[in-house]
């Protein structure tokens, strides 16, 4: 006899559970080769795998801290973060020789005054000489004939000082010139002065890579504290202004470039005691009795102790303003300037890097040598000061010529560069040739190519030091072509990768 039915099956209903449940094949199979389960709730036991997982202890790399093959391991870890630094360190040894030599053309003081040293001085000198061995009265003639007994005229004395020390009259006097400084205006470019410091008897190829460790942990620290700073700022200020955390594009507005600069403002100056550090380490000269500093961390205990501290490194004057400007054109000029410059030279208004990668690309070369011309001489004037000693600290021995009075600031640094310093670099030394003949017509000919020198060497950049601010600017160009280039032979995905930090 059949049971009777149940009046009603609503106490049977169970409601579906929305929680995602995932069943490995095996209990799977099971499953299907069971009797016909009877029906019940959901329970816990038959959802293995939960949606939320346990909270990961370690920057969500594992969810346990347990030692089996799934949770983390420290060696990959280790290798993986070795392999990063060697990498970074690797392309910071690359570029270092070119900062060098470009660092060391910024500093180098050049006067006005060193080509009349050249022109006066060793000529005439040559010249008699050539005169002493052509000519028929000639000295040794002279001194057969001439009574021994005689006093022979005594020769000038050269100037000195109380301590009786010959007092240096021109920086290309190469009897009063220390042995530890490159003579002034042997070198032109970066290339110049990298070949110049190399084959320096006092510096030596390894001269190169001065300050490379400061360097690298410079760039390593900017590059891991700078999005924090950014994620700070837009989480403080967001609330108030949302327009500020807006993305970047091609097309950038006011507010969605202040946090950005400011970041990289703020990451600049938190750093920048040790990009002080490694100009004097770059600057200073590379003979052990002429160093100041042995080390990056001897120099910034050096000048933590002699030059006021970290007050006096992060809020003295010389030092606080040019970071600040420094810091802000380096934030602004890559993310506003291709943008500019596309609008302006009919690139196009509403280009990107998605939709017109060529042109750009294009815009960015434009936008990088335009930005070189703004910074460059901030950047110059910031390195003049930097190798200046404040405090009870004593002058940096340099391996280039210095300024020997220190600048007032930053517009008295601009004055003065412009105003007593001269661009024809390098400076060529006009000597006499020897003449077989001492006639008039020889002579004359002398004459006449020693006014043709003196005309060739009296041009603008003679009288002007706009292109001492300018030192390092091919060096830019160059690189700013090879990162146009290998953006247009690489890949649209891959873009200009790291090439862009030469």
């Amino acid at each position: 006899m059949a049971a009777p039915a149940p009046a009603s099956l609503r106490d049977l209903y169970a409601p579906p559970s929305n929680a995602w449940s995932f069943v490995p094949p095996a209990l799977a199979q099971d499953n299907s080769s069971a009797a016909n389960p009877p029906i019940s709730g959901p329970s816990s036991s038959a959802n293995p795998w939960s949606t939320r997982t346990a909270p990961n202890p370690l920057f969500e790399l594992s969810s346990t801290l347990s030692g089996d093959d799934s949770g983390l391991d420290i060696t990959s870890l280790a290798k993986e973060l070795l392999a990063a630094a060697l990498l970074q360190y690797a392309s910071n040894a690359l570029a270092q020789p070119w900062e060098v030599g470009k660092t060391l053309l910024q500093v180098q003081w050049v006067p006005r005054d060193t080509g009349d040293v050249l022109v006066e001085g060793a000529p005439a000198a040559e010249g008699a000489e050539d005169d002493a061995e052509l000519s028929d009265s000639s000295v040794e003639n002279d001194s057969y004939f001439a009574d021994p007994t005689a006093d022979k005229p005594p020769k000038p004395p050269r100037p000195a000082d109380e301590h009786g020390y010959i007092i240096r009259q021109s920086v290309l006097d190469e009897g009063t010139q220390p042995d530890y400084v490159i003579p002034v205006g042997s070198a032109d470019g970066t290339w110049g002065m990298m070949k110049r410091l190399a084959g320096f008897r006092a510096e030596g190829w390894l001269a190169l890579w001065k300050g490379l460790l400061t360097t690298a942990v410079q760039n390593a620290l900017t590059s891991a504290l700078q999005p924090l700073v950014y994620s700070l700022l837009q989480s403080v200020f967001s609330p108030f202004t949302p327009s500020l955390s807006s993305p970047l594009g091609p097309s950038l507005g006011t507010s969605s470039v202040l946090l950005p600069v400011a970041s990289q403002v703020l990451t600049g100056f938190l750093l920048s005691p040790l990009d002080l550090v490694r100009t004097r380490l770059i600057v200073q000269s590379s003979v052990p009795r002429h160093r100041a500093y042995s080390g990056p961390l001897d120099a910034l205990r050096q000048i933590l102790a002699h030059e006021g501290g970290l007050r006096g490194v992060y809020l003295h004057p010389h030092l606080l303003i040019p970071t600040l400007l420094d810091c802000t054109l380096r934030a602004l000029v890559p993310l506003t300037l291709p943008g500019l410059v596309a609008a302006n030279v009919g690139l196009g208004a509403q280009i990107s890097p998605e939709t017109h990668p060529v042109q750009w690309n294009l815009a960015e070369l434009l936008g990088g040598i335009v930005g070189s011309l703004v910074l460059l001489p901030f950047e110059t004037v910031r390195h003049r000061l930097q190798v200046q000693t404040r405090g009870t600290a004593r002058p940096l021995k340099a391996c280039v010529e210095l300024r020997p009075a220190p600048y007032n600031g930053m517009v008295d640094a601009f004055w003065h560069i412009l105003t007593e310093e001269r661009s024809d670099l390098p400076l060529k030394t006009h000597r006499r040739r020897r003449r077989r003949s001492s006639t008039a017509k020889g002579k004359a000919r002398e004459g006449a190519a020693v006014e043709d020198a003196q005309e060739e060497s009296d041009s603008w950049l003679r009288h002007s030091g706009i292109g001492q601010l300018y030192r390092g600017l091919g060096m830019r160009i160059g690189a700013s072509v090879l990162v146009f280039v290998l953006a247009l032979v690489g890949s649209p995905d891959e873009g200009d990768g790291g090439w862009a930090e030469l």
